[in-house]
């Protein structure tokens, strides 16, 4: 390319889906993206999940056995371009942090877990994007391998997420597991979707939409079929369509007889489930069609990475309303920020912390008196718990328990069994991290009218030097800050204080 040109920026999604494993890799030139490669495998991650919700040697195999195949699409990508998520199969596994290690290790680049509803507004913005003309309100659905989220949305904005445990893996073990398909256990299977849909219903209709849309493999393959066999035009579902698409499953008898054109054979043995789920969404929901969008969780992933550290940051959004419901002191919180922001550009570069590092440690100072909307008593504690606990758009699990930490750290004891509940990975990062919102918050203890900013800060491995020259005529600062060493000495860390 021209030297007159940027280069285009290369960025790489991938979705540990309970069914399917993707990979999408994509050019970001001129405000749009161009696919470089797209790769799918049925991994059937949520078949490998026992009567304990543990995930099997043969499941995690298969898994690092794809990743293995991945991996060489990432080579060369930053950290900062790469996104690699896992839904509700690893939300589920109770020892999934045993296959993120190894998967971690294999691919070279963290794994993040979503909540159900941030994979439900990941998957929106991906068929928002995909979709680009505007139909008014949508209802995006995308049938996965162990859940089934709906949206309702218009243009780029969701309106309504919600993640419901229901998907054509988890659904054919349920009621399919003996292969076999009969009225009774199709029926059950739509009954138990049904009861799942319940709760939305109501406030769904009444919210209203005038485009229903489909995306993901599930529907993919309804509408395929459906278009195989005449009974809806290419890339829409009918709800005729679907009935007869039901007695046709229900003529195979057996799982393994099932056999359509339009219908990849990996995907057969789950189908009926699928379709179940499907039937029940359109009677719940009164439904005549539905389209089929390609975008999905995996362009979903990318939208919103593009947007990682810059003004259209979903989690800073999500953020900054988390400080208005819980009427945080925006004077204070922005001076603990200030000065936390002053403290971490001394020591960034001896302690390789990145910038998205320090966006932690400002959402921090920002977020540590979050907790006395609850009780002034043990405040920290609660806002660690609303942290890790609220709904934050653009946050992964880790990420919100990252953040709860810094918040829980901030002030008393330090919390070393909070520390260790960390990735082993993340652990030295964030207890600096904590140890430099600690000092922000020390200085800011009088809740003075502007921040602290003439206070030197050093380094030197892990021992923190600071110069307490400015406080020298203030003895509570002082006071405080001497306070603030013994705790950190109790904790195993250095804080010297020169005068």
């Amino acid at each position: 390319m021209s030297s007159r040109y940027p280069a285009p920026r290369r960025l790489a999604a991938i979705d540990l889906g309970s069914n399917s494993f993707h990979l999408l890799v994509a050019n970001h030139y001129a405000g749009q993206l161009q696919v470089v490669a797209k790769l799918g495998e049925k991994v059937q991650l949520a078949a490998g999940l026992d009567e304990d919700e543990r995930l099997d040697d043969d499941a995690m195999q298969r898994a690092l056995d794809c990743l293995e195949r991945f991996a060489p699409y990432l080579s060369g990508l930053a950290a900062s371009d790469v996104r690699i998520v896992g839904t509700n199969a690893l939300r589920a596994a109770r020892n999934r942090q045993a296959l993120i290690d190894r998967a971690e290790a294999l691919i070279g680049h963290p794994i993040e877990i979503i909540a159900g509803r941030e994979e439900a507004r990941l998957i929106y913005l991906g068929a928002a994007h995909a979709l680009a003309e505007v139909h008014g309100r949508r209802l995006i659905v995308d049938i996965g391998g162990g859940s089934t989220e709906l949206i309702i949305g218009e243009r780029f904005e969701p309106l309504a997420l919600e993640s419901l445990h229901m998907g054509c893996v988890a659904y054919t073990q349920r009621f399919f597991a003996n292969g076999d398909i009969s009225e009774k256990a199709f029926r059950a299977a739509e009954l138990a979707a049904l009861s799942e849909l319940a709760n939305i219903r109501r406030p769904y209709q009444e919210l209203g939409w005038q485009d229903p849309v489909g995306s993901s493999g599930t529907i993919k393959a309804i509408a395929a079929v459906q278009a195989a066999s005449g009974d809806a035009p290419e890339g829409m579902i009918t709800r005729q369509g679907l009935k007869n698409l039901r007695g046709r499953l229900l003529k195979c008898k057996k799982l393994d007889k099932v056999a359509m054109e339009g219908l990849k054979s990996d995907r057969a043995r789950v189908f009926p489930a699928g379709v179940a789920i499907l039937c029940a969404i359109f009677e719940a929901f009164d439904l005549e069609r539905m389209r089929y969008s390609d975008g999905a969780l995996r362009e979903g992933v990318l939208y919103d990475l593009l947007g990682r550290n810059t003004t259209e940051d979903s989690r800073a959004a999500a953020l900054l309303t988390l400080r208005r419901r819980f009427d945080v002191d925006a004077r204070q919180a922005n001076n603990v920020r200030a000065t936390a922001d002053h403290l971490v550009t001394q020591v960034a570069d001896h302690w390789s912390l990145s910038q998205e590092q320090c966006q932690f440690l400002a959402w921090g100072a920002e977020l540590h008196e979050i907790g006395l909307a609850i009780s002034h008593s043990q405040f920290h504690r609660h806002g660690a718990y609303l942290l890790e606990n609220s709904d934050l758009a653009g946050f992964s699990r880790p990420e919100q328990q990252a953040l709860a930490f810094l918040v829980r750290a901030h002030r008393r004891k330090f919390p070393g069994k909070e520390l260790d509940a960390l990735p082993a990975a993340a652990r030295t990062t964030y207890a600096r991290l904590a140890r430099l919102l600690r000092l922000a918050v020390a200085l800011n203890h009088s809740r003075p009218e502007q921040p602290p900013r003439d206070v030197t800060l050093r380094a030197d491995g892990e021992t923190l030097y600071v110069d307490l020259d400015q406080a020298s005529d203030q003895p509570l600062l002082s006071a405080d800050l001497e306070q603030e060493a013994l705790y950190q000495r109790n904790a195993g860390f250095r804080l010297e204080l020169s005068r």
